[in-house]
């Protein structure tokens, strides 16, 4: 195809076969968007934008390590600069950003979402702003416009167990938005007894929110507990763990009792003490998350607010964390194997944030498959550092290699941002590229309704079967 564009029909698609998985299988598949960051209540009162910047820069961390590595001072990322400076300053570093994921993800946003096909520079700068904001003013650009447009079904939020889950309620009771958003149980905060002041104030709100006095750890349990059935009532099927590595110490539950008591008395914990309790913490809630049917998802491996000067002034989910190197294999096997040996392991999705640890995670998984649920332990899909090209791939290609891909449950965004939904596209476009290839080789069969079933059952079918979702199957995938 010969076209000016760099965003064109047939972007990332390098042969007739992956042109043809992507615009008959892929292209038009519902979206399940079933990890993402998105706040609940801009959903429920639908909300809408002033300019580009506020819906694009804001809470933007790519975008800001960008920036700041292009020289630009801390004012036009996170600072006072005014709404067009920041954007400008974002269109100057546009041209620096070739091969850089961003790069893709921005000139892809610009054609979608706004019908921009000029590239972003400095010589652009000005007349995409006005368009963009042009577009931003119609009545279908607001947070529920951008979802029904890029063909949303579901999404499942991320909520901490004393959030009161009001706006979800809400939203469900709206009858006029058909997208269905749920909830995700994320009980990080009640295993991070590091930080004693911090746990010990999470707490309080806990014994809030469960309208339960909090005496000992047999009544943390019964609160956290009464807010798990909370979240399941509210619709939700999934939590949520954002941990350096797994925790799998052995404990008694005398110690564990002991610890508690000794920290809610203020006092501070040994490192054993610590670790001990963050392994009782996963093992309980691993536990409560099987009793519910729910899937549990784990996303190892960050090495967070490295910087300790912009985490105090600015604060976490700023754009200063990294790749970690943390022990994997050890304690998650340990921990899989402990709720294995009770029969009590929830269907279980594990992300990594270091590549080198792909083939460690597949082969742990292939270990814990049972037969009772395909694809019951997933790889999950590349993320954060990893959700560009190279990374999708790398992905993509250890569970071939180890695992099933035609079982994986897919894309998802983990992004604030309503315009994220591109990576959906994005990936689907890199899914029948990786396939199509294949196909061109001779590696794989040169049959379109077997691979296209494939595509479909990767982009959408997987997802509503695993995650027993309340959607409707379509097309030629989803045959179990």
């Amino acid at each position: 195809m010969k076209t000016t564009e760099f965003i064109h029909t047939d972007f990332l698609l390098q042969s007739k076969q992956a042109r043809r998985l992507y615009h008959e299988h892929a292209a038009a598949m519902p979206i399940i968007d079933y990890h993402c960051h998105l706040p609940s209540e801009e959903i429920a009162v639908d909300k809408r934008w002033e300019n580009i910047t506020q819906i694009w820069l804001y809470g933007d961390h790519y975008k800001w390590r960008a920036m700041r590595a292009n020289g630009l001072d801390e004012r036009y990322c996170t600072g006072d600069a005014s709404d067009y400076e920041k954007f400008d300053k974002y269109a100057a570093t546009m041209p620096y950003l070739l091969r850089n994921p961003l790069y893709h993800w921005t000139q892809l946003e610009l054609k979608r979402y706004f019908d921009v096909s000029e590239l972003l520079s400095p010589k652009t700068a000005q007349d995409i702003w006005q368009k963009c904001n042009t577009r931003i003013q119609q009545d279908d650009f607001s947070c529920r416009g951008l979802m029904k447009q890029s063909n949303v079904v579901l999404v499942c939020t991320t909520d901490d167990p004393v959030d009161s889950l009001e706006y979800h309620q809400a939203i469900a009771a709206d009858g006029a938005f058909d997208i269905q958003v749920l909830p995700t149980w994320r009980p990080d905060r009640g295993m991070a007894v590091e930080n004693p002041v911090a746990f010990n104030k999470w707490v309080d709100k806990l014994a809030a929110a469960a309208d339960l006095e909090i005496r000992d750890f047999t009544s943390y349990m019964e609160a956290l507990s009464k807010r798990h059935e909370f979240f399941h009532s509210c619709g939700c099927r999934l939590s949520d763990h954002g941990l350096e590595t797994a925790y799998a110490d052995d404990y008694t539950q005398n110690e564990i009792d002991t610890i508690f008591t000794k920290i809610r008395g203020t006092g501070e914990l040994k490192d054993d003490e610590i670790l001990k309790f963050k392994s009782a913490m996963l093992y309980e809630f691993g536990l409560m998350d099987y009793e519910k049917g729910w899937t549990q998802q784990f996303h190892w491996g960050a090495l967070r607010n490295n910087n300790s000067r912009m985490f105090a002034a600015l604060g976490p989910d700023t754009g200063f964390d990294s790749m970690g190197d943390f022990e994997i294999a050890r304690p998650l096997s340990k921990l899989l194997d402990r709720l294995d040996r009770q029969a009590k392991l929830a269907r279980t999705i594990l992300y990594n944030l270091n590549p080198r640890d792909n083939e460690l995670l597949a082969t742990i998984l292939g270990s814990f498959q049972d037969g009772s649920t395909p694809g019951k332990l997933q790889l999950g899909s590349s993320w954060w550092f990893l959700d560009q090209k190279d990374g999708i791939e790398r992905q993509m290609e250890a569970l071939s290699q180890l695992g099933l891909l035609r079982r994986f449950v897919g894309m998802l965004t983990d992004s604030r941002s309503f315009l994220s939904y591109t990576r959906h596209e994005y990936f689907r476009r890199i899914l029948c590229n990786i396939l199509g290839r294949d196909m061109e080789k001779g590696l794989i069969p040169q049959d379109m309704e077997l691979i296209g079933a494939m595509v479909e059952d990767i982009c959408y079918h997987n997802a509503v079967n695993y995650f027993d979702f309340d959607l409707p199957l379509s097309g030629n995938g989803g045959r179990g």
